[in-house]
């Protein structure tokens, strides 16, 4: 599939593949700060496993289609390259409602994602459009695999005393205790109504990246640890130790958009070094 790249200077660059708007590469300051499977499978089928692939319009299993809903098994049109200014560079696509998504979902829609790359960070929009004549409602979220050293020094911030879901014990509910959130012999957990900013430790020269977000209320921390890792086609045994899922979305309430109505969603990564 077709994968169009900004690159900024030798030292930053992103990468989106057209199936999906997936963001499949964000080098910044020369090292790679997101993880893609070394399995993970390009054939405009299945969805890639690691970036930043976009979930609308269902997070999770979805009665009407495939899990995570259809936008990210959905083949994108890039639309702009624009260059702001030296420091900065950016990417459109869309999606637009199509025999493929009304055999699931009966609406029309329009979406525009745009991707901007700048010296330290990278920026991602989504504007979510009602094109049609009745009323939908929707959940999103950006699935973002961030890339780390060893998941054992890993942690998430700004979760303490937040309610989450946890799909490893049944779904059962519990109240976040701890400071620091690792993904030590796994995680699945949705972190409802989250602070607007997270800080990942433990990534890639010795740097941590911060996660800021708009309009995503709520926060998804994925690994699957050594078991689920194995019985995956798609993900290395081992690689479960050098990746975890920080997803800003909005998944525990259902977005409810009006004919000609618009919902702006976005997400900034940064790098922050410690150096």
């Amino acid at each position: 599939m077709e994968t169009v790249t900004l690159t900024l200077n030798e030292l930053n660059s992103v990468s989106v593949n057209l199936f999906g708007a997936t963001v499949t590469s964000w080098i910044c300051n020369g090292k790679e700060r997101l993880f893609v499977s070394s399995k993970a499978v390009f054939d405009g089928k299945k969805a890639i496993r690691g970036g930043i692939p976009v979930v609308f319009p269902n997070f999770g299993p979805w009665s009407l289609g495939p899990q995570h809903g259809f936008a990210r098994i959905s083949l994108w049109k890039h639309e702009a390259t624009h260059q702001e200014n030296p420091e900065t560079v950016s990417d459109t696509f869309s999606l637009t409602n199509n025999s493929f998504t009304e055999a699931m979902w009966d609406h029309k829609f329009t979406l525009c994602y745009k991707v901007t790359l700048s010296t330290n960070s990278l920026q991602c929009t989504l504007d979510v459009n009602n094109t049609g004549d009745t009323v939908f409602d929707f959940t999103t979220l950006l699935h973002t695999y961030i890339k780390v050293k060893d998941i054992h020094s890993a942690a998430v911030t700004n979760l303490h005393d937040i309610q989450y879901i946890d799909k490893l014990k049944g779904g059962a509910e519990f109240r976040e205790k701890r400071q620091l959130v690792d993904a030590v012999n796994g995680a699945d957990s949705v972190y409802m109504n989250t602070g607007d900013t997270h800080v990942v430790s433990g990534c890639e020269d010795n740097s941590n990246i911060s996660i800021s977000k708009v309009n995503l209320p709520d926060t998804v921390i994925w690994n699957p640890w050594a078991e689920n890792a194995a019985k995956m086609a798609d993900f290395g045994d081992e690689e479960y130790q050098n990746m975890i899922c920080v997803e800003p979305g909005a998944v525990s309430n259902r977005v409810v958009l009006q004919p000609g109505d618009s919902k702006h969603f976005r997400q900034d990564l940064q790098v922050v070094s410690l150096q």
